[in-house]
């Protein structure tokens, strides 16, 4: 049972299951699209080059290529969360358009990101309680919190006129944004921290070692908490992972971008690069860390906030959750050398079904 009730648990898991499923069949659209139309190689708006790709793939979608997550296929948005990339990047597009922040020349992508590191705040304060609803309350409002991160992004794209998913590594905007990410990131894991220290084991926590805090001269009465030592070493290690996983993909992602999208170069070296974009190596590489990325460890933490299984969860992946991530690196670094040798050594045209 994840919630009060057999009824909210069973509508819970189903929303899950119908969830997943989407995200499965998102992805298998966006390797067909991958697959079968052109990749841009201009991500700016109001150019020319690459309107009769656009209009390619527009022609076979219902769906316009503004809101549609599959049309600006970059490295970034194949590297995205599942969440962030096919719910919450369409409906920040969805709300700027109705309230016009990016329009507007006093309210800046900066000023989103400072103002969503105040509602992660009042998130790890509602996560920190004893209470499941506010825990709950907690949940929702850090997943606002990420769709403002989404919100600043996209606004700042649309200010430079820059359509699709994409990291503009040394600026000043990039570093802010990820300052304000580490900023909500912390403020969770302290709700976190603070809830499972101040709580007494309970269903759900049965695990958790006990210390008597009873005071001699006082009245009969035990209080029972979880030992501080025994929190902290599972939460600590959870933020390993979350600092491990952030500073990975952000790599990956910037390494990529300069491998795959980048136009100084031979035409040679550019028919290569859409030969490793489109290859299904690259596919599931990008693939692995939709799944391991900090944004999915913090949606999963999350999950198991709302759920009542916070324990439980941080205990299954203290260990596993480095192996995995590890696994994840070092399949990345080979597919990362064999594919820059490929394309800017010109290792020959027999190496092209590695791809």
């Amino acid at each position: 049972m994840i919630g009060p009730s057999s009824k909210i648990s069973k509508i819970l898991v189903g929303l899950l299951i119908v969830l997943i499923i989407f995200y499965i069949y998102m992805d298998v659209q966006l390797y067909l699209r991958i697959q079968n139309y052109p990749l841009e190689r201009n991500y700016h708006f109001n150019t020319t080059t690459d309107i009769p790709q656009r209009e390619t793939y527009e022609s076979q979608t219902w769906l316009g290529c503004e809101l549609n997550p599959l049309c600006h296929v970059t490295v970034k948005a194949i590297l995205l969360d599942h969440t962030n990339h096919y719910i919450f990047a369409p409906l920040a597009t969805v709300f700027d358009n109705v309230i016009g922040f990016s329009r507007s020349s006093f309210i800046t992508a900066n000023m989103i990101s400072f103002f969503h590191v105040g509602v992660a705040c009042v998130a790890g304060k509602l996560v920190s309680s004893d209470s499941l609803g506010y825990r709950r309350l907690g949940v929702v409002l850090f997943q606002f919190r990420t769709f403002l991160d989404d919100l600043d992004g996209h606004v700042a794209r649309v200010k430079k006129n820059i359509r699709g998913e994409r990291s503009e590594v040394g600026t000043t905007g990039y570093y802010v944004d990820g300052l304000c990410d580490g900023l909500g990131c912390i403020a969770l894991i302290l709700g976190i921290f603070f809830y499972l220290k101040n709580n007494p084991p309970r269903r759900g926590y049965l695990q958790l070692p006990m210390v008597d805090t009873r005071v001699t001269d006082a009245p009969a009465k035990t209080k029972l908490k979880p030992t501080t030592r025994k929190v902290a070493k599972k939460v600590i290690s959870f933020t390993g992972q979350l600092l491990l996983s952030s500073t990975a993909w952000n790599r990956y992602i910037a390494v990529y971008q300069n491998m795959l999208e980048r136009n100084d170069v031979t035409p040679a070296q550019m028919s290569y690069q859409q030969i490793v974009f489109k290859s299904t190596w690259f596919f599931c590489v990008a693939w692995l860390w939709r799944i391991v990325n900090v944004h999915s460890l913090i949606h999963c933490v999350l999950l198991s906030i709302f759920c009542d299984k916070l324990w439980e969860f941080l205990k299954a992946i203290q260990y596993s959750g480095y192996v995995i991530l590890l696994v994840c690196i070092c399949i990345t670094e080979m597919h990362l050398l064999e594919a820059h040798n490929f394309i800017y050594n010109t290792m020959g045209s027999s190496n092209i079904t590695s791809f």
